[in-house]
């Protein structure tokens, strides 16, 4: 395996080829460290969480690429619908090789135990995603904008595990229709902010949430 420190790449990528056949679980990374000549215990040091913190890590890691390949584009020359649609498909294109893992993932996820790890992963995508495309927004659009493109992230996901057209073509066009929907409804979002103005800004009841 790979010399370095950190071992959870490459045990990352051993339990996405177990993750089909014993889903997400500790017997999916038992075997990924088996496959790499490690012990159980070294799975267990790399991710003490099991399952969980490995599904966490793959997300991470997802998520990093996609940041990755949109720095390497020039996004100035795009407007933001066809920025936000261009990190959503670098996504899930760079997800392919493993759609039956995402599949399994949104399994692990609806189980009621997993639910707010669910919802913290689907944060920090739509989050990434944001940041990555310039926003720098910090006042209540923060949260507007990140509940609106979690429904088109979400939707399109669940689209596209089951998706079988060539290049997943039928999903790119369902996720321009989910953008298509959200664009509609600006009179809407003008009204949250118009009630929003008359309330407590929500970063003192909340706080705002960690980018990192």
């Amino acid at each position: 395996m790979s010399t370095d420190d950190d071992p959870r790449r490459a045990l990352c990528g051993a339990a996405l080829a177990e993750v089909p056949f014993e889903g997400w679980s500790a017997a999916a990374l038992r075997r990924a460290a088996g496959d790499l000549g490690l012990s159980a215990d070294d799975a267990e040091r790399a991710f003490p969480g099991g399952a969980r913190d490995l599904m966490e890590y793959w997300a991470a890691l997802n998520d990093e690429h996609m940041n990755a390949a949109l720095a390497a584009v020039d996004l100035g020359a795009l407007k933001l619908r066809r920025r936000i649609a261009l990190a959503i498909k670098l996504r899930l294109t760079h997800m392919a090789p493993h759609r039956e893992a995402m599949r399994r993932a949104l399994s692990f996820l609806a189980l009621p135990p997993n639910a707010a790890l669910g919802a913290r992963l689907l944060y920090r995508t739509v989050d990434a995603i944001w940041y990555a495309v310039g926003d720098r927004s910090t006042d209540f659009s923060f949260y507007t904008k990140r509940a609106l493109l979690a429904g088109v992230y979400a939707g399109t996901v669940l689209y596209w595990v089951d998706d079988r057209s060539p290049d997943s073509a039928e999903t790119w066009s369902f996720l321009e229709r989910r953008l298509d929907d959200v664009m509609r409804i600006p009179k809407l979002t003008e009204r949250v902010r118009a009630l929003a103005r008359s309330l407590p800004d929500p970063r003192r009841l909340f706080g705002r949430p960690s980018l990192r």
